[in-house]
């Protein structure tokens, strides 16, 4: 039987809420519809600027990206015309505020009240996954790999390269053993010295216009691949903990704007092939790339000519629109959790067993006459 279900991703990139409605039968699934709603440029900051925040402020960011989750669910589903009660559950990733994989211990923080959303819409709610894995042993990350496996595993060895705001890769196969993790920046570098170079003008670089324009600077690219990060073996996650100005060398960051912008467009693109060399052992037959990042034409075009021959496609190739793959894994994960399914891979974040994923919000009470 065919299940309906929403997934709600807000990413790295903290721009906005991006909901797919889905239809799950067996290993088979379609988007229905999908749809972004991005945040107003004050709550975009303040979620930006999430790890300096004090526990008060944290506190009423938590609530009010709960409402802004709940109502844009609530749009979406009346412009999909599509009975709520239809709908069997919600599966929001929440926004990650702080990610701390390798400290002692281990914690990750994901925002945006799932009690709010179930409150607001009725439906139920399965939200904050990351931790479950955690508290297995885990990073927490990437959880994508499981939906990965499921429906894409059964066929020929291909990379399934995610560029959001962090850059993942599961490369998974009915030949080959999955193999997932974070291979750096996606989106996050260049974005922020898009926003930077443009005074808040611009938030993205749309297409890769600007680093089209732009001359590679190898040498920092060459200085900020040295990093340990690059060199150390899977499982492994990351985020804009790492990932933010401070990573990027200083000549490079008060330099020319379109040589900063085209540089960490060609280093989002070296990493992740770098990536793949020293840590993907099967050869894949092609790499799929969903996410922000196969929107950018220049940043795709670094990585067909650092891949070839293997040939590199966007997901929407394959009828998925780019940013829609994410919000549908965690309708899946959600679906899972509300049948007592495992619904991650362990393998690839280190936990220690399988578990199952996400805390239940219950939805709409049915009143039983009391």
């Amino acid at each position: 039987m065919a299940k309906l279900a929403i997934g709600l991703m807000s990413g790295t990139s903290g721009d906005g809420a991006s909901l797919a409605l889905c239809r799950f039968q067996k290993k088979n699934f379609n988007i229905l519809k999908y749809r972004t709603y991005p945040f107003p440029k004050s709550l975009s900051n303040k979620i930006i600027s999430g790890p300096s925040l004090n526990a008060g402020e944290i506190s009423r960011l938590n609530i009010v990206l709960g409402e802004f989750f709940g109502n844009a669910a609530v749009k979406f589903l009346k412009a999909s015309k599509i009975s709520f009660r239809k709908t069997s559950v919600i599966g929001s990733h929440g926004q990650t505020i702080y990610h701390g994989p390798y400290e002692r211990p281990r914690n990750t923080l994901q925002i945006g009240e799932p009690s709010v959303i179930a409150e607001k819409t009725g439906i139920p709610v399965v939200a904050d996954f990351r931790m479950r894995d955690i508290a297995a042993g885990g990073q927490g990350a990437p959880l994508i790999p499981f939906f990965d496996e499921y429906f894409f595993g059964a066929g020929k060895a291909r990379a399934l390269q995610n560029i959001g705001g962090i850059s993942n890769v599961t490369v998974t196969g009915k030949s080959v053993r999955t193999v997932a993790f974070d291979t750096g920046p996606g989106n996050c570098l260049i974005d922020w010295a898009v926003q930077k170079t443009t005074n808040g003008r611009l938030s993205f670089d749309s297409d890769g216009k600007i680093a089209t324009s732009g001359a590679v600077d190898i040498n920092a690219v060459r200085e900020m691949a040295n990093h340990p990060y690059f060199r150390k073996a899977p499982p492994k996650s990351t985020g804009r903990e790492l990932f933010n100005e401070h990573f990027i060398p200083h000549r490079l960051k008060n330099g020319c704007p379109k040589i900063l912008i085209a540089t960490l467009t060609y280093f989002t693109a070296h990493t992740i092939h770098l990536s793949y060399k020293r840590f993907i052992t099967s050869p894949v037959s092609e790499i799929i790339v969903s996410g922000g990042g196969a929107l950018n034409k220049t940043l795709m075009s670094f990585l067909k000519i650092l891949s070839s021959p293997i040939p590199v496609r966007s997901i929407e190739d394959y009828g998925i629109p780019a940013q829609a793959k994410e919000p549908a894994a965690f309708a899946f994960f959600a679906l899972r959790a509300l049948e007592g399914k495992i619904n991650h891979l362990p393998a690839t974040t280190g936990a220690t067993r399988p578990a199952i994923l996400g805390k239940i919000i219950p939805g709409k009470a049915r009143d039983a006459g009391h």
